[in-house]
């Protein structure tokens, strides 16, 4: 007898790092946040103190790998989108379309691809007797992504009043595509302004590195003592802020 296949739901909002993602993730942070307090400090008590801020490095990783993967999720369910339209347009009913879009999806991605362990969700749920615009407005939930939500109500409303729901997945799957070229564009544009604000980043490091190697005790004044500790806390405080601001402004959501 075939063991049935246990499901556990994937919540797209949240990224939980495997054991080894993360112990290699607090790694860099460690490494990341020791460089940047031995700089603006040169103190061994301020890393041991600060230490705990490695957790939003990996709260920020986190937020990183999260947008990565609903942008991939994106890029998969227009793939998706296209075979249920090829399914519906041979006269599969809604439900086989399901069956029969995985099997096209398996010749572009692996079994564990997001798309394929979401759509045998969503057969499953049919199997179930869940309709299945409620197991597309689950998916759409989970996602959060805007192109999933709005083809979830647009299946919904042409499964309600009885519309051709061919050619509304079809207008729908166009539209999808679409936004998605605009958005690969609009990330190439973006790519190099990124590339100039990591250089951004690094450069208040670097000047200071630069001042400690070519003026060896320019900048002791600022270390160990109370007036160049508020001086330092405040540059670095800047630091971060700035950093921050300038991630967010570059950020695309999906």
């Amino acid at each position: 007898m075939t063991k049935q296949k246990e499901w556990d739901p994937v919540n797209y909002s949240v990224y939980i790092m495997s054991g080894q993602e993360k112990i290699k993730c607090y790694i860099q942070g460690l490494i990341v946040v020791s460089l940047v307090l031995w700089i603006f400090y040169q103190s061994i008590i301020s890393i041991l103190i600060c230490s705990p801020l490695t957790y939003f490095y990996v709260k920020y990783q986190c937020k990183k790998k999260c947008r990565e993967r609903k942008w991939e999720l994106t890029l998969q369910f227009r793939e998706g989108v296209q075979a249920l339209v090829a399914a519906l347009s041979t006269g599969y009913s809604v439900e086989n379309a399901f069956v029969q879009a995985i099997k096209d999806l398996r010749l572009l991605y692996v079994d564990e691809t997001m798309i394929i362990q979401e759509f045998e969700y969503i057969v499953y749920q049919i199997q179930m007797n869940i309709p299945a615009q409620n197991a597309l407005e689950d998916f759409a939930r989970r996602s959060t992504v805007d192109d999933i939500k709005n083809l979830s109500e647009v299946f919904a409303i042409a499964k309600r009043t009885g519309g051709d729901l061919v050619k509304i997945l079809r207008s729908t799957s166009r539209m999808i595509g679409d936004k998605v070229e605009v958005t690969r564009e609009i990330i190439t544009m973006m790519s190099s302004k990124k590339f100039e604000a990591n250089i951004m980043a690094v450069i208040p490091i670097g000047i200071i590195l630069y001042m400690k190697i070519s003026s060896p005790g320019f900048l002791d004044p600022l270390y160990h003592n109370i007036k160049g500790i508020l001086v330092m806390t405040v540059s670095l405080v800047i630091y971060i802020v700035g950093f921050t601001l300038m991630n967010r402004i570059l950020v695309i959501e999906v």
